[in-house]
């Protein structure tokens, strides 16, 4: 697995990081779906046990995935993996806590204790605000970045990161949060990486960056024929191109085509959805979700970057027009 330097934090990290969402299970709040259905408790430990195995030692999760079952998972890993080995991320802001906005202070405060029992660690390496919204005006930044920064001072945390899924808002409060790592959206459909100005951001700044949802959820794997409905309580059920046939021909269409791009690559496929997103950006990582030992044997197969013109062969492939 090839590493990479994530930024100024100058930890050195596989180019494919470990996805936790779906060790969550499924969940709504407030009314969304916001969850994964097919979860299983014993393959997402084996999952985990397989990633230490392969190298695959960054692990990202969050305090609301499962409110907090994806945490306890990974945190009942360290009777058989070394704590220390592994670069730990979890984030904070997707859960209102019984208050009228998000990143209320007290919820905050809260959720920095429960993950770090759940996780059952004295420290996060890497810890996000998960998402953009502090309210009109941003009126609700300036004190959670204060308490972000005393919770580094405290020890909980060693490095601060900012996450959305719209890249101009990660890109617009920046400067001001100043980040050690960001995590935005970043997939072969939805790449605004660059027009956004985040990645001028990131290289100018020295952060890390680690792309979230490389495979838009699976489906730029081709590996659907119809369009799909999911069990209550699965996300992907509020993503259109899941009943977008046409999206879906498309998919598949792509991934017979690097299929032939990459034949003598073990997942093709795979290699082409996340690995040309490494093309234009060697400091960065993807990701991955990998919820059984299967998913971990095919991550740990990816992290080297296409040429330049075959990442653009690619793009075209998947191009939606």
């Amino acid at each position: 697995m090839q590493m990479i330097r994530l930024g100024r934090t100058d930890v050195e990290v596989p180019a494919i990081g470990v996805g936790t969402w779906a060790h969550g299970g499924p969940k709504e709040d407030e009314g969304d779906e916001v969850g994964w259905s097919g979860h299983d408790d014993e393959k997402s430990r084996r999952a985990l046990r397989a990633a230490y195995d392969a190298g695959l030692t960054h692990w990202d999760t969050a305090d609301v995935y499962g409110d907090g079952h994806a945490e306890e998972l990974i945190g009942g890993m360290w009777d058989e993996i070394p704590r220390d080995e592994i670069y730990l991320a979890s984030k904070v802001g997707w859960d209102k806590g019984g208050h009228d906005h998000w990143y209320h202070p007290d919820m905050m405060r809260r959720h920095m204790e429960r993950t770090l029992r759940l996780l059952k660690t004295d420290t996060v390496d890497l810890y996000y605000l998960h998402h953009c919204d502090f309210g009109e005006d941003d009126r609700y930044l300036d004190d959670a970045l204060e308490l972000m920064h005393r919770f580094r001072d405290e020890g909980k945390f060693r490095h601060l990161g900012l996450s959305d899924w719209d890249n101009g808002a990660v890109a617009r409060l920046a400067p001001r949060v100043d980040p050690d790592v960001v995590q935005p959206l970043r997939n072969l459909w939805d790449d605004t990486y660059a027009a956004s100005g985040l990645q001028s951001w990131v290289e100018d700044n020295d952060a890390g960056a680690c792309f979230f949802s490389p495979l838009k959820h699976g489906l730029l794997l081709g590996k659907y024929d119809a369009p799909q409905s999911f069990p209550e309580g699965d996300f992907r059920n509020g993503v259109e191109e899941f009943g977008d046939a046409a999206a879906i021909a498309l998919a598949q269409e792509a991934a017979a085509g690097a299929r032939q791009l990459f034949p003598n690559h073990p997942n093709p496929v795979l290699h082409a959805a996340v690995d040309t997103l490494l093309e234009d950006c060697r400091g960065a990582c993807a990701l991955v979700g990998q919820r059984n030992p299967q998913q971990v044997a095919a991550a740990a197969t990816l992290g080297d970057p296409p040429s330049a013109d075959d990442a653009a062969a690619v793009r075209r492939l998947y191009h939606r027009g």
